[in-house]
């Protein structure tokens, strides 16, 4: 119930302030959300199976964006961001992809 709660103040914030990204930031915020859906889908799953640790989900969820922040960082600085932004994408995606399947098995049992 908190969490909800916090979701939808955190809407309504949003929508208040539009708060503004820096030009710096852009090219990292959309892997770093993709990065926190990760880790929310996971702590989903693990509640579901009944292995949900606050702990492991809060470490999970700073560990998973700083990664992909960094990687799409070093890219950046290689020439090649837009490579490795794709792979961190895909790799997230079929991480969220896999915790989705077995978020619906557990709720539709099927």
């Amino acid at each position: 119930m908190i969490a909800a709660l916090a979701l939808v103040a955190g809407i309504v914030l949003g929508l208040v302030f539009r708060p503004t990204v820096p030009t710096w930031m852009e090219p990292y915020l959309p892997i770093a959300v993709v990065a926190a859906l990760d880790a929310v889908f996971g702590g989903v799953r693990a509640r579901l199976d009944r292995v949900f640790d606050a702990k492991v989900f809060v470490v999970s969820f700073i560990s998973n964006v700083l990664v992909a922040a960094l990687i799409v960082f070093l890219g950046d600085k290689l020439g090649v961001g837009g490579q490795l932004s794709t792979a961190v994408v895909v790799v997230l995606g079929i991480r969220i992809f896999g915790n989705a399947a077995a978020i619906r098995r557990h709720l539709f049992r099927a």
